[in-house]
């Protein structure tokens, strides 16, 4: 049976349009909505594509509920967009002093340091909460039960935003446009989604697509395939490389051992429960990291894969750029940089240095980051 995916397909530079696609991949600018897989690849991941099963989903019913609400939202935000337009020229890349920003994470997940390193990048002030992993009670307000979570304050009017790459693109539509957080986020409407084990999650429309006019989006990207690859290697990060984290890092006993206590160094444990974690959390993500390798395919060298997809990464951002952005990072490069950040201090990421082409791109990423002027 044919999926029933609603897209939003904005026009370059002449306009925007809502369209129905009928089965097949999305064209290459239109936004996939989830990893669960209410939409194809934004160009296609690399080997994921080819060794991971098509997820199951909710059914028909669910299906075209979820694109109705994603039409719904689009098209509220192509009008608001135009009415914003005349006040958004003077907004741009500013963040008023009044804006809080809290993260909610665990240090060493990788959706919480793509944050974390699109925060830095645009040097925007913001407090850490570490998260209890086993008790999540700095959580406990929240019905969405993941990490990260960012919450906005600005004034009276607080803002929760889930998802990696939802919390990073409203963030940035907001630098950019300059349109109210509030209205932003409703753009990223949830939905409910069966995962390939058959659990209910969370995924969010739109997630990987900055809500800008084309003036906007011709002024941040210049031009419509800089837009197309910032989008397709976002969602190749959260499609694929990050899948590569812990198989790597609990590639063997020694290896989980080593990478827990490093873990339980920075996390937020109390002594007796780091002790346990240290040990019996080992052993588990030792397990574990042995059932993903098999639900992702992975190769019986796990570093193999690691390696193919750093070098597929450099190959992508090619030679006569230092960055896929360009002369500065842009959203991909931000997200594939703080997924392998995670990584840093384990054998794992020693391995990725000395075998692949990544570290001086790696390094480059590193000083803009460091070097990154605040945001007035």
């Amino acid at each position: 049976m044919a999926l029933v995916t609603l897209v939003a397909r904005p026009l370059w530079p002449g306009g925007r349009s809502l369209a129905w696609r009928l089965g097949g991949r999305p064209g290459p600018v239109v936004p996939a909505y989830s990893r669960a897989g209410l939409a194809g690849t934004a160009g296609g991941p690399g080997p994921a594509a080819a060794r991971k099963g098509s997820p199951r989903l909710l059914g028909a019913a669910a299906l075209t509920l979820g694109g109705a609400l994603g039409l719904y939202h689009t098209a509220r935000w192509h009008l608001r967009s135009q009415e914003l337009h005349a006040k958004s020229a003077t907004a741009q890349l500013s963040l008023p002093s009044s804006l809080q920003l809290t993260l909610y994470q665990y240090k060493m997940c990788p959706f919480c340091s793509k944050v974390r390193a699109f925060l830095d990048f645009h040097a925007l002030p913001y407090q850490v909460v570490e998260v209890n992993p086993v008790r999540k009670t700095e959580i406990k307000f929240s019905s969405y039960r993941k990490v990260p979570i960012l919450l906005a304050q600005e004034g009276d009017c607080l803002q929760q935003l889930n998802d990696s790459s939802v919390i990073i693109s409203a963030l940035k539509t907001y630098l950019v446009s300059g349109q109210p957080l509030e209205e932003i986020i409703t753009y990223y409407p949830p939905m409910k989604a069966t995962n390939e084990q058959g659990k209910e999650v969370t995924e969010f429309c739109n997630k990987y697509w900055l809500m800008l006019d084309e003036k906007e989006a011709q002024r941040l990207y210049g031009g419509k395939e800089a837009r197309t690859e910032e989008m397709k290697w976002r969602q190749w990060a959260d499609d694929w490389l990050v899948h590569l984290i812990s198989p790597n890092v609990y590639r063997t006993p020694t290896e989980a051992l080593a990478s827990f206590d490093y873990i339980v160094h920075e996390g937020k444990f109390g002594a007796l429960e780091g002790a346990v974690a240290k040990y019996v959390g080992a052993a588990a993500m030792y397990l574990i990291s042995k059932r993903l390798k098999s639900r992702h395919h992975l190769q019986d060298d796990v570093r193999v894969d690691l390696y193919e997809a750093a070098n597929k990464w450099v190959t992508a951002v090619g030679k006569d750029r230092p960055f896929m952005g360009g002369q500065k990072p842009n959203l991909a490069d931000l997200a594939v940089y703080g997924v392998l950040r995670v990584m840093e201090g384990m054998a794992a990421f020693d391995d990725l240095m000395r075998h692949t082409r990544i570290q001086p791109w790696y390094l480059r990423v590193e000083k803009a980051i460091a070097e990154a002027p605040p945001v007035h």
